[in-house]
């Protein structure tokens, strides 16, 4: 169930998305902690309120970046975050995807269908044109998840980003709001029983 200080960005069947709040430390620090093994080595969420606290104020003050927290509709666990950096406007119009699930919600759909409620957020709200994943070329669940979104393979950047100690290769994923209309559009026309 949604708590009172929580308001929805958008909802699906079974998730929504909303913003980040101090209310949400505990809950998230703890889902983080319980979530290491699977975020290693590809991902380091903050673990203590301290830290939460500085990255929740990052995301939701900072114009370049724009933070969701996907969570369950059925009791208001969060399921995992979704954020969108380096937020450019203009003629670009574009942003950099970086997302986790939480290891009770791996493996279930609930980040496909928070990536899906993200992307059709960043295409409307936010009017982006672009999106983008860079993701290491190891971590197979979060190219899957990519694929899964529609986002298409636009190439191989080494030492991309440094994460874990070291520069780290990089696949860069893409996906524009036209190729979301497209595939949207296709759906449509095939309609049920085609």
């Amino acid at each position: 169930m949604l708590r009172p200080h929580h308001t929805p960005l958008a909802v699906g069947p079974r998730v929504g998305i909303r913003g980040y709040t101090q209310a949400d430390a505990a809950e998230f620090t703890a889902r983080a902690l319980e979530s290491r093994e699977l975020h290693r080595p590809w991902l380091f969420p903050p673990t203590t309120d301290d830290r939460y606290a500085v990255y929740a104020r990052t995301l939701t003050e900072d114009p370049a970046k724009a933070g969701f927290l996907v969570y369950e509709r059925s009791d208001g666990a969060l399921a995992g975050f979704i954020n969108i950096n380096n937020i450019v406007e203009g003629g670009f119009r574009s942003g950099a995807l970086g997302y986790g699930a939480f290891a009770h919600a791996a493996g279930r759909g609930l980040m496909t269908e928070g990536l899906a409620l993200v992307v059709r957020y960043a295409f409307g709200e936010l009017r982006l044109h672009r999106l983008e994943i860079n993701v290491q070329p190891g971590n197979t669940a979060s190219i899957a998840l990519a694929r899964r979104a529609g986002f298409r393979l636009e190439g191989f950047s080494p030492d991309f980003l440094f994460i874990d100690g070291g520069w780290r290769d990089h696949q860069r994923w893409a996906l524009t709001a036209e190729m979301t209309r497209a595939r949207e559009g296709a759906g449509k026309l095939a309609g049920p029983g085609r």
